[in-house]
């Protein structure tokens, strides 16, 4: 009988002891995460707020180790990513384009830490599967916004202030003309592109030239330079509609800036889902994206539109601005866009088919 008893008691240990060990191997993921912003900081409106939230809501669910640096100059990028590295952090999250390169030398240097690059792209994801490069259709959310602007115009002319024409200013813009079109196919979309990023006065001055040209609905993208077209023309009675972010708590200081009224919404990219799912991804267990790319769309929550906040806009709008983006997630409705170049696809098959005509002659 004691045999039997001492046998017993002995599985029971057995089992005791590979419990904690399935616990583990359930879990085979990452456990830290280090955040380094541009410059600037984790409560500034900007991406680098939406990467820390995504983070810490990441941190509360997963139960991870973290902590984050606050970037005071371009010079410190790589100093910065250093100490998550020599901290220990199995994953890096850095903000923004300019911070990419040392991104990309950091994991070439560091195959076995993880790296999550906001506003990036991994040209080389063959020989770098340890980077994901978090990338945005601009397009989609360009879209949504042009059909707001479409149903908010009185005047039936609406313009939009650019930065320089890289692609994702180029996918703002065909986003936002293909929208307000959807609705109206008769609007007139003004637009220019400034070579500039940071040029506010030339952006305000863009907007004056608009507004004269009949314009009341005024969009802005592409840096300091549209924000400062979307200022000038919210403090001059037009609405206007912000981008990236939800400028009510940046352009507008949370509705303490004048003209804060007409901003009716922003084209918003959701960096913390972004950055939420790929930590997600690697408390699995699970690789990132072979393409070295995780883009941001309808379809995974990854871009919206801003509430209107002081702006009077009725409930009817932002209603059917809804229903498109819900069109636009489940695939029913197409921007007509190349999400990755911004060039409309009709002009750029008319362009293909003028080159197979050309060819054949």
């Amino acid at each position: 009988m004691n045999r039997y008893i001492r046998l017993s008691a002995a599985l029971a240990l057995l089992m005791l002891a590979l419990i904690p060990t399935f616990a583990v191997s359930a879990q085979d993921g990452i456990e830290t995460v280090c955040l380094v912003t541009d410059i600037g900081r984790v409560n500034d409106g900007t991406f680098n707020q939406y990467a820390y939230e995504g983070m810490m809501r990441a941190v509360e669910d997963f139960d991870l180790d973290s902590t984050f640096i606050e970037t005071q100059s371009q010079t410190d990028y790589q100093t910065n990513i250093e100490t998550c590295l020599q901290e220990g952090y199995e994953v890096i999250i850095t903000v923004g384009f300019l911070i990419a390169d040392a991104t990309a030398e950091a994991a070439a240097a560091n195959p076995d830490v993880y790296f999550i690059g906001v506003d990036q792209v991994n040209e080389d994801p063959e020989n770098l599967p340890n980077y994901v490069g978090i990338q945005f259709r601009e397009d989609q959310a360009g879209f949504l916004v042009g059909a707001m602007a479409a149903l908010m115009t009185e005047t039936n002319v609406i313009a939009g202030v650019y930065g320089i024409d890289v692609p994702a200013v180029v996918k703002f813009r065909h986003g936002f003309e293909q929208g307000a079109r959807y609705i109206n196919p008769d609007i007139e979309v003004l637009g220019v592109y400034i070579a500039s990023f940071t040029a506010p006065d030339l952006g305000a001055a863009a907007a004056e030239q608009f507004l004269g040209e009949g314009a009341d609905v005024i969009f802005g993208a592409g840096g300091s330079t549209g924000s400062g077209g979307t200022l000038y023309a919210a403090q001059n009675g037009a609405y206007v509609i912000g981008v990236d972010q939800d400028e009510y708590f940046t352009t507008f200081g949370g509705g303490e800036t004048p003209g804060a009224e007409n901003l009716i919404t922003s084209a918003v990219k959701r960096v913390d889902n972004g950055v939420y799912n790929m930590i997600e991804l690697l408390v699995n267990g699970e690789p990132l994206p072979e393409d070295g790319i995780y883009m941001l769309e309808a379809a995974n929550d990854g871009i919206g539109f801003a509430p209107a906040h002081d702006a009077d806009v009725p409930e009817e709008v932002t209603e059917r601005i809804q229903e498109i983006y819900e069109a636009l997630k489940d695939g029913s409705l197409d921007t007509g866009v190349d999400p990755l170049t911004g060039a409309l696809l009709e002009e750029a098959e008319a362009t293909e088919e003028a080159t197979v005509e050309a060819d054949e002659e």
